[in-house]
């Protein structure tokens, strides 16, 4: 099953978006991982902020999608035009795979660590 788990933004100061957007903005946080990774409340999709030890993406705004096998879906991708840019790989909480759609967009896969 693929979901869109989150949308990812990069932060240099995870602390201070947190700030921003859960007291200006009024999101709900509902996990902080430090100055590592952050997920608000976003009305139903996670709004995710990676700090620089995280952002997958280089500071590009990504969708990130949640699926069953992150390997078997980057090749199966990579042979439909995708391109991998990274991994899979396992961070600290996923197994997880950037990659770039036909047109260039970023986006990432991941899956819960087994």
């Amino acid at each position: 099953m693929t979901r869109i788990g989150n949308v990812l933004y990069g932060a240099k100061d995870v602390d201070e978006a947190v700030r921003f957007y859960r007291d200006a903005l009024g999101l709900a946080v509902k996990f902080q991982d430090g100055d590592r990774f952050a997920a608000l409340d976003g009305g139903g999709t996670t709004f995710a902020i990676a700090g620089p030890e995280e952002d997958v993406t280089g500071g590009t705004p990504a969708v990130s999608f949640k699926v069953d096998d992150v390997a078997a879906l980057a090749a199966k991708l990579t042979a439909a035009g995708a391109t991998l840019v990274r991994g899979p790989e396992e961070g600290p909480h996923e197994v997880r795979a950037v990659l770039r759609d036909p047109a260039g967009n970023p986006f990432v896969l991941y899956a819960s660590r087994k």
